[in-house]
């Protein structure tokens, strides 16, 4: 008996994965028809692109769907929960990663090309390669490329929009902390209140950020067109503004199921998992407070 409790969990036959390569294909075909088709022939590859996307939603729907009966069933031992958490972890450390290296791209192009381009160095990079007028700095004032090309740009002040939204996912942080020790001291209302409040936070954080890039391109001048400054602050802004959508999503979808009781507090791990990935973006977007705004 002992030994069947130990053994590890092999679920049946499943669709998923090949459901899940055929998305991903439809998806990647259709994109690549849509970039590089003719004016006026777009359709066919914009139409396969979205038919993908709604495939990759399904996937995901069923997939999680599948995992979820599994759990509530009782399939899963210690054996299989420890095998979730390394793989999560190992997950959060990929995007550690991930984020390390736009990170890195914005550290090189502002602590060592852009100096070098102004001639500092020894290098062949100098400011002998680049128009007269080019002032090697960081932001508004250099680096963003002569006048014809993105035209003149501010960078967005760190004391608003910025800020609050800082102060929204710091908020967040707390909110699931309080909905984490909620739900393993049993308590269901806290549980959900505090959950609750995080997925409005999110919500809250992804909506200043739309106007936030609305006020760039109307107010700033900054585009994807105002160099490497313009073009590294959508990339890393963008990226965690996905990041957090996804977030956001998983934290509804884990509402819901404890609305519907599918955790204790001894069993919970699909809530710590999405608590572990929000910290995570908390703490990348103080990352980027600093290194994008403030600095």
């Amino acid at each position: 008996m002992g030994h069947q409790q130990d053994a590890y969990f092999v679920p049946s036959k499943s669709q998923w994965p090949i459901i899940a390569a055929v998305s991903m294909f439809v998806t990647v075909f259709g994109a690549a028809h849509w970039l590089n088709a003719q004016p006026g022939q777009a359709l066919f590859g914009k139409s396969l692109f979205y038919v993908g996307i709604a495939m990759i939603l399904g996937m995901f729907f069923g997939w999680f769907r599948s995992v979820i009966r599994e759990s509530l069933a009782g399939s899963y031992n210690d054996q299989v929960d420890r095998s979730f958490r390394m793989g999560m972890m190992w997950f959060i450390f990929s995007e550690v990663m991930f984020f390390g290296a736009f990170f890195g791209a914005l550290f090189y192009a502002r602590m060592f090309a852009i100096p070098w381009l102004g001639g500092e160095g020894h290098g062949v990079l100098t400011h002998q390669f680049v128009w007269d007028s080019y002032t090697a700095s960081w932001g508004a004032s250099g680096g963003g490329g002569p006048q014809k090309i993105g035209g003149f740009f501010q960078t967005i002040p760190a004391w608003g929009l910025p800020l609050l939204n800082t102060l929204i996912l710091l908020s967040s942080g707390v909110t699931i902390t309080i909905a984490h020790h909620a739900l393993k001291s049993g308590h269901r209302a806290r549980l959900l209140v505090g959950l609750g409040a995080t997925v409005v936070l999110g919500s809250l954080f992804l909506w200043f950020q739309a106007h936030e890039y609305m006020e760039a391109y109307t107010h700033f001048n900054l585009t994807l067109r105002s160099g490497v400054y313009g073009a590294t602050f959508f990339m890393l802004t963008g990226f965690h503004g996905m990041h957090v959508t996804l977030g956001t999503i998983m934290l509804a979808v884990i509402w819901f199921r404890c609305a519907k009781g599918h955790f204790t507090k001894d069993n919970h791990f699909g809530f710590e998992a999405v608590a572990w990935y929000w910290h995570f973006v908390d703490v990348v977007w103080l990352a980027l407070f600093l290194f994008v705004y403030v600095l």
